[in-house]
């Protein structure tokens, strides 16, 4: 009888983010981190000149998929959430950060 082996698939995505809405002047950033480092994510959080907050998720695809569920319906106690987009989702095999980090 022959074994048979599970392809090696990779257990990380990766996952660019942009939100939209009152997401700037309220501490948005600061609660993305530190929502992203309790599910112990990595990646980058920034403000934009358009008035949006973009950013880059790394991690084990259920964590990925609560914090997107995070930044599209909760967010920072005083920001007010139109829309979250996220685009460039792939699998990775190890996550290119260290931490979760406020860009400025």
């Amino acid at each position: 009888m022959s074994v048979i082996t599970k392809p090696n698939v990779p257990s990380l995505l990766n996952v660019d983010f942009e939100v939209f809405g009152k997401v700037q002047g309220v501490y948005f950033r600061k609660h993305t981190q530190r929502r992203a480092m309790e599910l112990g994510l990595k990646g980058w959080v920034m403000n934009t000149a358009q008035g949006t907050v973009v950013g880059q998720l790394q991690g084990p695809p259920p964590l990925i998929k609560e914090m997107k569920t995070w930044l599209q319906k909760i967010g920072s106690p005083k920001s007010k959430i139109e829309k979250a987009v996220f685009k460039n989702e792939s699998h990775i095999n190890t996550c290119a950060f260290r931490s979760f980090d406020i860009r400025r």
